[in-house]
């Protein structure tokens, strides 16, 4: 026969007060850790708490106080697909919690006009913000930008590209060191013995995932694969056209490249460069992010293999865990994991789901 204690219900904010022989008032000042508590009626609370085993519904309090959150994405204001399609999934991923009471509004920054970035940051004022997820090169105005909001108790996390010497709370994001090696190796083992160069395109080396990339790439290479010798960096600033002239002048200008690192620049630029070229051998390339683009390049063969992030699960994850801050609530670490995936021809998802998770 059941006890007492397993037929009842889940234990409410009165249970509380009542085990804690304070009131209610006092039970919300301490959940929400509002001042004018006592530290010895604090401890109370929380030892009643913690022996009734008490869970706070926050979704019920935030409806009853009708507080709404108020994110914003700072994001690149580049063309390229992967940067609109996650434009596209935080629109989406925002729709699916409305009724969740939580806004949010996108600012686009240019990443070569300091001018604008500097203004449109400055701009931001912390009492109508509640959260930030911001995608940026990792620079002084930006990392004072953060202290700034940081120090008014906004909720920043970094997305995609990492800002770890600033005050953010929480990246959004795979492991771009990782991401890289992974690349690496499946290049190497494609190119296989062949001895040569690797060109490597990159958006800007001013960008952290993309130095983050490159530094994982050469490591491999470094160590796994001492017969192939990575180029500088070219810098193609999602530029399909600069892209292409670039790759194309590389490859002219050496003879002897195997194959091409796509990091994150126009892939369609360096497809073009690629097809364009003549070689008695096709040249091996990998490339970044799953877009309509990528996808193509794939199926047609030009492209081997393509290490994708998750554009849908960046944008649900950067809302979770900025509510999830706001609310002095943890970070569920698995459910926030950004995985690396690797997509070749033979696996690639269908095309009316190009984001899976």
């Amino acid at each position: 026969m059941p006890s007492n204690q397993d037929t009842k219900s889940k234990p409410t904010v009165r249970d509380v007060a009542r085990e804690a022989r304070v009131s209610l008032a006092t039970v919300d000042r301490v959940l929400n850790n509002r001042e004018g508590v006592r530290e010895a009626t604090v401890k109370r609370v929380r030892t009643a708490i913690e022996k009734l085993g008490y869970v706070r519904d926050l979704s019920a309090a935030n409806l009853a106080r009708r507080r709404t959150y108020r994110f914003v994405f700072v994001l690149p204001d580049g063309k390229g697909q992967f940067l609109t399609g996650l434009r596209q999934s935080i629109d989406e991923a925002v729709e699916g919690q409305l009724y969740d009471r939580v806004e949010a509004r996108k600012v686009l920054i240019s990443s070569r006009n300091n001018t604008d970035l500097v203004q449109k940051l400055m701009a931001l004022d912390p009492d109508e913000i509640d959260g930030l997820a911001i995608m940026a090169n990792e620079t002084p105005i930006v990392r004072d930008t953060i202290a700034r909001l940081k120090k008014q108790g906004v909720a920043v996390v970094s997305i995609v590209s990492d800002q770890p010497n600033s005050d953010r709370d929480h990246f959004v994001g795979f492991d771009n060191v990782s991401a890289g090696r992974t690349a690496g190796t499946l290049l190497g083992r494609f190119v296989g013995d062949r001895p040569g160069r690797v060109a490597v395109v990159v958006t800007s080396m001013q960008a952290r995932d993309m130095i983050e990339r490159r530094l994982g790439f050469d490591s491999v290479m470094a160590e796994q694969f001492p017969n192939l010798k990575p180029l500088p960096s070219i810098e193609a600033y999602d530029d399909p056209e600069l892209a292409e002239r670039l790759t194309t002048r590389c490859l002219r200008e050496n003879d002897n490249v195997v194959a091409v690192y796509s990091v994150g620049a126009s892939v369609r630029g360096v497809a073009d460069a690629l097809t364009s070229h003549v070689s008695d051998k096709r040249l091996i390339c990998v490339d970044h992010e799953l877009t309509d683009n990528s996808r193509d390049l794939l199926e047609d063969g030009v492209l081997d293999a393509v290490i994708n992030q998750n554009t849908g699960h960046l944008a649900r994850s950067a809302l979770r865990v900025m509510r999830a801050i706001c609310d002095d609530a943890p970070v569920i670490a698995s459910q926030e994991h950004i995985r690396i995936e690797i997509l070749i021809r033979e696996n690639l998802p269908k095309r009316h789901d190009p984001n899976p998770i």
